[in-house]
């Protein structure tokens, strides 16, 4: 009898295979890039204004106030409404000396008040605002006259 033999120990014949288990993975940025900018030209035009404002004079009337009074001091200067008095002494040589108020000045004033018209010349700024590309060219082709400035 011819028989096969069998090998005493069967083993499994396994062919092992890897499979590589891979994951992508991502990084996230930002980076700066021009887009365009803006360009702002300033024009300065004259105005003329009239202006009104009042003004006040003071204007001071001088009077002179005999008195030819004795006094033995002084008097001090003083005031009464709207009046300020000043004391004007002078010495006269008697068998004594003394003093005699001479005069006294009174100044009063009085406040006008007109209405002044003056002509002024007055500066104002006008801005323009171009948008432009990236590469420095206007983009923004508005007509002069339809475009707002700053002020406005």
């Amino acid at each position: 009898m011819n028989k096969e033999r069998e090998p005493e120990n069967p083993q499994p014949q396994t062919d092992e295979i890897a499979i590589p288990v891979i994951e992508e993975e991502m990084v996230a940025g930002t980076r700066t890039v021009k887009t365009g900018s803006v360009r702002i030209d300033k024009h300065v035009e004259k105005r003329i204004r009239k202006v009104h404002a009042p003004l006040l004079h003071e204007n001071v009337e001088v009077r002179r106030v005999p008195v030819n009074r004795v006094v033995t001091e002084p008097p001090k200067v003083r005031r009464k409404g709207d009046t300020v008095i000043v004391p004007v002494v002078e010495e006269e040589l008697v068998v004594t000396k003394r003093l005699v108020l001479k005069e006294e000045i009174h100044l009063m004033k009085r406040r006008t008040k007109e209405q002044l018209v003056k002509t002024v010349e007055l500066d104002r700024e006008r801005a323009v605002v171009r948008r432009l590309d990236r590469e420095g060219r206007v983009i923004d082709r508005r007509p002069a006259e339809k475009r707002r400035s700053v002020l406005d």
